[in-house]
């Protein structure tokens, strides 16, 4: 939908790339009293307009820069600095979602929801969603008999990121897999020597290398067997 991928152009350039970092701060600091917040907003509606280039559609741009601005002014007004994170997210996902909503209403289009009812996507998102923390989760319990003890020095790795590392590399086994080039996952593998079990040899640790080789093997073994049965179980 034409209409749609130039609406996410004009976010794109408003919210990022015609958004200083210095606006920001100050919006954070004055939340609504910041007069930045509404020369943001007024950038996007200019930019909608230039980019749609619709005599017809400025009062759907206006609509478009009315909430982004609630959305905006909600963010500043709520969010916390241990939130941040959660309300970009969020932020995000509004304005993306409103300008979808937009383009289907001014196009008359209705979003065609019979796609979850294709096999082959369901397929797709089920091992998706399997490869996550479910699989995260199983790894977790079934080499927990041999999880080495830690030393503080050891210990200092950032929160949670070892599960992240672990569903990321599985996404992209499975994705290599499903298209056809399982090649690629002998990158991915030298890619993640280097990085990672250089660290290990550092460590000088033969039990932690071993805790560590146990789980990548399962977790790429894992990845692997769901990417051939998904390319398998195709229609």
């Amino acid at each position: 939908m034409i209409l749609f991928i130039k609406l996410v152009l004009a976010h794109l350039t408003g919210d990022f790339i015609m958004h200083p970092t210095a606006w920001v701060t100050v919006k954070e600091e004055r939340k609504l009293k910041a007069w930045q917040l509404y020369a943001h907003v007024l950038i996007h509606a200019v930019l909608i307009i230039l980019i749609v280039w619709d005599a017809y559609f400025w009062p759907w741009a206006l609509l478009i820069a009315g909430t982004h601005l609630i959305i905006d002014a909600l963010k500043i007004s709520l969010q916390r600095e241990k939130t941040k994170r959660i309300f970009f997210f969020l932020d995000q996902a509004l304005h993306l979602i409103i300008l979808y909503a937009v383009a289907c209403l001014y196009l008359d289009y209705a979003p065609d929801f019979d796609l979850l009812n294709d096999q082959n996507i369901l397929l797709f998102i089920t091992c998706l969603a399997f490869l996550t923390t479910p699989t995260s989760a199983a790894i977790k319990f079934f080499i927990a008999r041999w999880t080495p003890h830690m030393t503080d020095g050891d210990e200092e790795s950032l929160q949670s990121a070892g599960m992240y590392i672990g569903i990321l590399e599985r996404l992209f086994v499975f994705a290599f897999f499903a298209s056809g080039h399982p090649e690629g996952v002998g990158f991915l593998i030298a890619a993640k020597s280097v990085f990672r079990f250089g660290d290990l040899k550092e460590a000088k640790s033969r039990k932690l290398t071993e805790y560590v080789l146990i789980g990548t093997l399962v977790s790429f073994g894992i990845a692997m067997l769901i990417g051939i049965l998904f390319a398998k179980l195709m229609i």
